[in-house]
């Protein structure tokens, strides 16, 4: 009784802090639909310089654009590939990469700002805080990993280092599904303030895990342009695998820089991950059907939107498409699985 009567009385408000945090999750979202762009319209070297602060103001005037540009013409990308562009051109490839850096700092204040708010309202429950600041914690360092794949592609390259897109991509997925995770059970202590938080159960372990090698290797594919190889399928071409692809050495370097290989695994690697996170809705399926049957729906969309990806030839609206339901696939997951460990589920 005492417990009840103290946990009322406390400033705690474990339901005002979950909408925040859902909110910062849309975002995010958002953030990675508009990264897929810029990747799509190779729109991410168009800004050659990390200026964290006044970088939020875009060029004004025409000699500020010029300035611009003058950094861009001085990289590989324009001296390989886009020599000759127009200053439209320019402004139309940098829009994306400034609306995608624009996105960046918004997130950091809109998460940021309010976690102060909270904790000198006290608003935050016990326990939660660090989470919260491992988080944030978490998004600074995103926005240092994002200029650190920038950098990979202003000197030799003409274009960025997939393996660090790969760690930007991924490092924001794990930032969204931190975000969703904790929501969820703010969320279920407001609803009853004895709840523990989920616990990460070895069924859902598995479908995540096998989510992330899926998502890794879609990011490879994106940094690799390797899903413009073979617009076809099942097959690639005439064959399974084709015949006489040029092999790196060592072999296992191939399932990291062979944009073909890179292909082969993320097209068939998908009904894996598929089977996991089937397992998971079916195991989720007492506590949370509707999350269930949202997860399963998703993941037969991801995989429609991969194949009509690779027949239209990368066509970008589907690709984009295909990355945005990702996110949501990932956040219908984490749903699930904190289904499956909550203590209702136990």
């Amino acid at each position: 009784m005492l417990q009840a009567s103290a946990a009322f009385l406390s400033p705690a408000r474990p339901r005002a802090v979950a909408r925040w945090l859902i909110l910062v999750a849309a975002l995010i979202v958002v953030m990675v639909v508009v990264g897929g762009i810029t990747r799509l319209t190779n729109s991410g070297l168009s800004i050659t310089q990390w200026k964290p602060v006044t970088g939020i103001v875009p060029p004004l005037n025409d000699a500020q654009w010029q300035a611009e540009f003058a950094n861009y013409k001085r990289i590989p990308e324009y001296r390989q590939i886009n020599a000759g562009m127009t200053l439209a051109g320019f402004k139309a490839i940098f829009f994306w990469e400034y609306l995608h850096r624009a996105l960046g700092r918004v997130i950091g204040l809109a998460f940021a700002l309010p976690l102060v708010w909270f904790a000198i309202r006290r608003r935050i429950p016990a326990g939660y805080g660090w989470r919260l600041t491992a988080l944030l914690a978490l998004g600074g360092l995103q926005g240092a990993i994002g200029w650190w794949m920038v950098a990979s592609g202003l000197a030799v390259r003409t274009d960025v280092s997939h393996v660090r897109l790969a760690v930007h991509l991924l490092t924001a997925l794990t930032i969204l599904a931190g975000i969703v995770w904790t929501a969820l059970d703010l969320l279920a202590l407001h609803r009853d303030r004895s709840a523990a938080p989920a616990r990460l159960r070895a069924p859902a372990l598995a479908a995540l895990a096998l989510l992330f090698v899926q998502l890794l290797y879609g990011a490879f594919t994106a940094g690799l342009d390797a899903g413009y190889a073979f617009a076809s399928w099942p097959l690639m071409g005439d064959a399974l695998f084709p015949a006489g692809v040029p092999m790196a050495d060592p072999a296992w370097r191939n399932a990291i820089d062979n944009p073909l290989v890179v292909q082969f695994i993320h097209r068939w690697f998908a009904f894996a991950a598929a089977a996991g996170l089937t397992w998971l809705a079916v195991r989720a399926w007492q506590g949370a059907p509707r999350t269930a049957l949202i997860v399963v729906a998703l993941v037969v969309v991801q995989m429609l939107l991969g194949i009509a990806t690779l027949l239209s030839g990368v066509q970008i609206d589907l690709a984009v498409a295909h990355q945005g339901n990702a996110a949501l696939l990932l956040i219908a997951t984490v749903c699930a699985a904190h289904a499956l460990g909550s203590n209702r589920a136990r």
